[in-house]
């Protein structure tokens, strides 16, 4: 009875993220895709970040052939325009970047033609694929990035609905070396009931390497209060997350 009466009067952790640290995830940097369009909301969703106890922020826009044709060239300007505005409002956060890649035709021939490609912390490198319809590809695009030297992490592996029913083959793709990246929001629920379930059973198992906010709004960061809440924020917390070696 007196614990359930201190946990009812106990105040929420007023930086719930302060724990992890590094976001590693996120679509902040102004007018390079469906991320924020300008350097007002870029500097809003920084602030809020930092709010909530980050202290450091690895950018990733997209980069796809057929619509965020993103060079690194174009994402570095940004970069230095975004850490201008925050160094001018005395902002103490780390502000850097990568690069989330659409496995596609684009990205292929960019490995095949060993273009430098954005990578994080010790050659990390984070890649989506299409939600609906599973790559063909996807293990040579996987062999040929390791035989090159990167890391590749899979980006949110929690909401591919063509591998929903399929768990074994995450199981499959973990024991090969491939890095798994849950979003945050995934744990309460805002993709979808069917996301959240993967990745609560991704946490059970030990089968998650990075956790990332995949902030792309305001609202994304308005929920982030609700994930904090969860009872698997805590558990994930708890893993040997390599966001703590960033």
């Amino acid at each position: 009875m007196l614990s359930g009466i201190r946990n009812f009067f106990r105040k929420p952790d007023p930086f719930p993220y302060a724990s992890i640290g590094v976001d590693m995830h996120s679509h902040v940097l102004p007018g390079l895709d469906d991320g924020a369009d300008t350097l007002e909301q870029a500097l809003a969703m920084i602030a809020d970040l930092k709010q909530k106890g980050y202290r450091k922020l690895i950018m990733t826009p997209h980069i796809m052939g057929d619509f965020f044709k993103n060079t690194p060239a174009g994402i570095q300007e940004k970069l230095d325009l975004l850490k201008a505005a925050a160094q001018e409002r005395s902002w103490d956060i780390e502000l850097e970047y990568a690069a989330e890649y659409y496995l596609d035709e684009w990205f292929l021939q960019k490995i095949t033609a060993a273009q430098p490609l954005l990578t994080f912390g010790d050659k990390y490198l984070l890649f989506e694929t299409s939600y609906i319809n599973e790559p063909l590809n996807f293990k040579e695009a996987v062999f040929n990035l390791k035989s090159v030297g990167y890391k590749p992490v899979l980006a949110h592996p929690e909401r591919y609905t063509y591998l929903y029913g399929r768990f074994a083959a995450l199981e499959d793709m973990f024991a090969s070396g491939m890095l798994f990246q849950i979003n945050l929001n995934s744990l309460a629920g805002y993709y979808s009931e069917a996301a959240k379930q993967v990745a609560e059973k991704l946490i059970d198992l030990k089968m998650v390497h990075f956790v990332g906010t995949d902030a792309h709004h305001a609202r994304h960061l308005h929920f982030l209060t609700k994930t904090s809440g969860m009872p698997y924020f805590k558990k994930v917390l708890a893993l040997p997350l390599l966001n703590y070696e960033l």
